[in-house]
């Protein structure tokens, strides 16, 4: 059986980023986007990075461009935007699909683990969190219109238990 601990997205760069490297941490992975209503949610996203990375969060940024063509730009546009705009500091990897027979496998493990509304797996859009215990589970998946202050109860919580 595959655990998202055993999967290697491609870093910004290109280069494999095992995602072992966070075994025992908490995780965000939110598919973003630059030009996305949701966009200024980078801003929370950062706050919740800075406030919680010194107790085992990490927050993984996904671009991708499969709704209404809003994340266009290559890898270094999309560094600097967020850098400039949001000042973010989390990793962010290359560009990826979600759905659809192209879905990187991080999102297609995700959507297997925790379904959305009405067991859907589909992602309906930009900003789609999910969140991962220490133990590498889904324990939260939450739509695009909730901010990251609307959970951080959640991930408090997941960053109190103890790592397996």
């Amino acid at each position: 059986m595959t655990t998202l601990y055993d999967l290697a997205p491609k870093s910004a760069d290109g280069t494999p980023y095992p995602l072992s490297r966070h075994r025992g941490q908490v995780l965000l992975v939110v598919n973003t986007a630059s030009k996305c209503g949701f966009t200024p949610q980078y801003e929370g996203l950062e706050a919740l990075w800075r406030r919680h990375r010194s107790e085992g969060l990490v927050v993984l940024g996904f671009p991708c461009n499969q709704f209404g063509g809003q994340e266009p730009g290559d890898a270094d546009e999309i560094a600097r935007f967020c850098s400039l705009t949001y000042e973010v500091s989390f990793p962010v990897m290359a560009k990826v699909a979600v759905n659809g027979p192209e879905a990187d496998p991080v999102f297609s493990h995700l959507k297997s683990e925790k379904p959305g509304l009405l067991g859907t797996t589909g992602i309906k859009w930009n900003f789609t969190k999910f969140l991962v215990g220490r133990d590498g589970r889904v324990i939260g998946r939450y739509p695009p219109q909730t901010k990251p202050t609307d959970f951080e109860a959640d991930v408090a919580r997941a960053l109190a238990e103890p790592a397996p």
